[in-house]
C-alpha cells in the first residue's frame, strides 16, 4: 500500500469510527492467518499506521443504494439549492451532514473498493447494527 493508498483509508476510517464499521482482519502478514472480521476502533488504526496486518474495511457501493437512500441523500443536494441559486453557505452546512449519512450508511464514495483499500460488504451485514 502506497503512502497516499493510506492517508487516503485512514482519513476515511477515522471518519467512520462512530458508525460500527466492520473490517476484514488479517494479522499475520507473514504467515497469513485466516481472517477475522471485527468493528473499527482506535488499536486497529495502529495496526494499519504500522504496516503489521491486512486490514480492510467492508462498505457499500453507492449502486447498493436503496430507493428510499436515494431519495433522502437527493435532499441534501435539494437543500442546496433555494430560490436564489447557488448558497455557498448552505453547500459547506449541508456537506458534513451528507457525508455523515454516507459513513453511517457505510456507502464507499471515495472509491475504495477499486482501489483495492476495501471489500464490497455483503447484502445484509449491517441489517442489525445499532448506531
Amino acid at each position: 500500500m502506497t503512502q497516499e493508498e493510506k492517508e487516503l483509508l485512514l482519513k476515511d476510517l477515522c471518519a467512520r469510527l462512530p458508525y460500527c464499521l466492520k473490517l476484514r482482519y488479517i494479522e499475520d502478514l507473514v504467515v497469513k492467518k485466516e481472517s477475522h472480521v471485527i468493528t473499527l476502533n482506535n488499536i486497529y488504526l495502529e495496526h494499519i499506521l504500522n504496516g503489521d496486518a491486512d486490514i480492510k474495511p467492508y462498505l457499500r457501493p453507492l449502486s447498493s443504494m436503496t430507493e428510499e437512500e436515494k431519495i433522502y441523500a437527493t435532499q441534501f443536494e435539494i437543500n442546496n439549492l433555494g430560490p436564489i441559486g447557488f448558497n455557498w453557505n448552505l453547500i459547506v452546512s449541508n456537506s458534513y451532514e451528507l457525508i455523515d449519512w454516507l459513513n453511517k450508511h457505510y456507502f464507499d464514495y471515495r472509491g475504495l473498493i477499486e482501489k483495492g483499500l476495501a471489500i464490497e460488504a455483503p447484502e445484509g451485514m449491517y441489517n442489525n447494527v445499532i448506531i
